[in-house]
């Protein structure tokens, strides 16, 4: 199977479409084709996919790169089995022909537009309904690949969850230590990005250091930069997902310190699950999803809950577990466990191949029968295509 793959929006590392999804498709023998930025994202792609270049997607500025996607798309489609495309952007520049298409939903966009600080607040609430209408539209006339359950809701068909899962260690690299704390992921406001700032300075005079390890809006890096020239924090900026991963290992506690907007109740933090899957003690704000997995499994508690948007609360969690070494060997010994028995990303994997295969396959069709003139010889042939016009 050939897929071509593409995000115009998401960084190329992007540890869910590259370091799961792609890595799971050339391990089990496909080939890929990648369309993403990487020249602009200062990315060297890996050897073992074909790569295309495309420009960045990024706040108002995307007709430009929508635009080469489009060509891109085109150019490459008449050659793949399969299109696999992670950016609702890309809705616009799906060729009218082409082969099996699979939009992978990473998040609810609806929601995520009333946190953009690039789209005008009046258009947010209006711009969600026009997003809903695509979505309504788009599953009638491609696959879809939810990354969580509770995404389902959003649509009136029913379609498979292949959940935000990670690589889980059969023992963690280090045990937790005393002197810092980490943040993984992408950085906004409604990430929480002034509460880190605030939560480093809090931090600081108790001997424990902040690590920032992510990309940020635009909008948040002066903030992100001056912290780290007062010594707040460290801020490390885009790290690819395996090193980002080691440079975790031996925190003190991973933070989560999202706030109660309606993109993140209905969204597991894959932050969360790669603190716990990497034996750190979880210190996040009250997300339902992350709270039921923190505080409400069976095996037992993985962290601390605070409330949104209480920094000091955050601040005292976080020295609790400096001073109680044996709560933080618990709670992280408890978290690896929970990851390792639920969230380990290889039994995923094989669902996600194996779904794009059947995918492929239903669209080959069956190997008719074809009757042959009198007195010829052969077999019967393929008819019909991997390509469809919606």
């Amino acid at each position: 199977m050939h897929a071509l793959v593409a995000t115009v929006v998401h960084h190329p590392e992007d540890a869910r479409i590259l370091h799961r999804q792609i890595r799971a498709l050339l391990d089990a023998g496909h080939t890929v084709t990648y369309v993403a930025p990487f020249r602009e994202c200062g990315v060297t792609p890996w050897a073992e996919v074909r790569s295309v270049d495309v420009p960045r997607a990024s706040g108002r500025e995307r007709l430009t790169s929508l635009r080469a996607a489009r060509a891109v798309l085109a150019e490459h489609a008449p050659h793949a089995d399969l299109i696999l495309f992670h950016d609702p952007e890309l809705l616009l520049a799906l060729p009218a022909k082409r082969p099996v298409t699979v939009w992978d939903v990473h998040e609810d966009t609806a929601a995520a537009l009333l946190t953009k600080p690039w789209v005008p607040k009046p258009l947010r609430r209006p711009l969600g309904g026009v997003v809903r209408a695509f979505e309504r539209r788009a599953e009638r006339r491609m696959r879809l690949l939810l990354a969580e359950e509770g995404y389902r809701s959003r649509f009136r068909c029913d379609h498979p969850v292949v959940p935000n899962t990670t690589e889980v260690p059969e023992i963690p690299l280090r045990a937790p230590g005393d002197d810092r704390v980490v943040y993984l992921g992408h950085v906004s406001m409604a990430r929480g990005a002034r509460e880190l700032v605030e939560l480093g300075r809090m931090l600081r005079p108790h001997g424990v250091r902040l690590e920032v390890i992510g990309g940020a809006d635009v909008g948040v890096r002066p903030m992100l930069r001056e912290a780290q020239q007062e010594d707040a924090l460290d801020w490390y900026g885009f790290v690819p997902n395996d090193r980002a991963l080691r440079m975790c290992a031996g925190a003190l506690a991973g933070v989560s310190l999202l706030h109660d907007t309606p993109n993140y109740r209905h969204s597991m933090p894959t932050k969360v699950v790669e603190y716990m899957a990497h034996g750190l003690p979880v210190v996040t704000t009250a997300n339902p999803m992350a709270e039921g997995l923190v505080t409400g499994r069976p095996e037992g508690p993985a962290g601390l809950v605070v409330p949104f948007g209480d920094v000091p609360a955050a601040a005292e969690a976080v020295l609790r577990l400096k001073r109680d070494g044996e709560l933080r060997e618990r709670l992280a010994r408890t978290g690896h466990e929970i990851a390792q028995a639920s969230y380990h990303w290889p039994v995923q994997a094989r669902v996600f191949v194996k779904r794009l295969e059947a995918w492929v396959d239903e669209a080959a069709g069956p190997v008719p029968v074809v009757p042959l003139p009198r007195g010829a010889q052969g077999t019967g042939v393929r008819e019909g295509s991997h390509t469809y016009q919606p």
